[in-house]
């Protein structure tokens, strides 16, 4: 059996990364997108000459087809428990019935296994997905990245541009873990053509703590800030519980008390990345929280 990977999920910011990355290392690539899928991200993966199927269901025969003589499946599939739990369950049926060896979950986050059910939804459905998993006869390898470092831009109330403030909670000395999307998609095609990757690895772009951070961020910009602690790891978590019961977002992917969870996590002692695998695969040049943010200030000042 050749190198073939068929991906999950392609049409997403991550997996088109990840396709990408896979072409990169002329492997051959097939992708699995629903009829619905977005058309024009569907045109561009056919033009860089990856296999499309397309499933009308969602269904193990429909599945199958596509992942007869592939090496690997990588899902790169986002959602809530439709989508973590069942849609990857009847990917890995199929996967399975097509006699496919590996199979790489959607799991590129924090590292669920040091945290307990009810601690956070999102990585309880991880969690959920990796009991049915683990018991079939696939040969799984979970990546952990931490925080996507292109948040701190953005989604994650970490760095105030406006207040020249930096935001955390609990200790600004401890060091957080950020990978950038393009690294993670990099990790992903390295391990997928990997046949010896272990069941879990842990990488990350960057470790960097909030008083860093500040640091930075004033370098970069030219600008002085500051820090500002909203407090602890208690506090957080009763902000977290009012939050949920007032805005409760049961649909919705990253509902604001999700996010709150995910820092709630980040600042827990049990997520702390003592043992990283970054230098599995020496090829892949790592991206600083630095030179993230030193790009984003380039393209905010060429947009002015």
């Amino acid at each position: 059996m050749g190198n073939v990977i068929l991906v999950a999920g392609a049409t997403g910011n991550l997996g088109m990364r990840i396709v990408h990355a896979l072409l990169n290392k002329n492997a051959e690539i097939r992708v699995v997108v629903r009829e619905n899928s977005d058309g024009e991200k569907i045109k561009t993966l056919e033009n860089w000459g990856v296999k499309v199927y397309k499933v009308s269901q969602w269904k193990v025969e429909e599945l199958k087809m596509a992942c007869l003589d592939v090496s690997c499946v990588v899902s790169a599939l986002a959602g809530l428990q439709d989508v973590v739990i069942d849609a990857q369950k009847t990917l890995v049926d199929a996967a399975i019935a097509a006699g496919v060896p590996r199979f790489i979950p959607s799991d590129y986050s924090l590292d669920f296994t040091k945290f307990s059910d009810g601690e956070n939804r999102n990585l309880d459905l991880r969690r959920a997905f990796h009991h049915y998993i683990d018991k079939t006869s696939i040969a799984v390898t979970s990546i952990f990245n931490g925080a996507f470092s292109e948040l701190l831009t953005d989604e994650m109330p970490l760095i105030l541009f406006k207040q020249r403030l930096i935001l955390y909670w609990g200790n600004a000395d401890y060091a957080w873990g950020f990978t950038t999307m393009d690294n993670t998609a990099a990790f992903t095609a390295q391990v997928a053509l990997d046949t010896s990757s272990p069941r879990y690895l842990r990488i990350a772009g960057d470790l960097i703590s909030p008083r860093e951070i500040k640091s930075v961020v004033s370098e970069v910009t030219g600008q002085k800030f500051r820090l500002f602690r909203a407090g602890g790891k208690r506090f957080l978590g009763l902000m977290i519980q009012i939050a949920r019961k007032l805005a409760p977002g049961k649909t919705e992917l990253y509902p604001a008390w999700q996010g709150m969870q995910y820092m709630h996590n980040m600042i827990d002692e049990r997520s702390k990345m003592a043992q990283l695998d970054n230098d599995r695969y020496p090829n892949i040049r790592w991206t600083s929280v630095r030179e993230v943010l030193a790009e984003f200030q380039q393209e905010q000042a060429s947009s002015q």
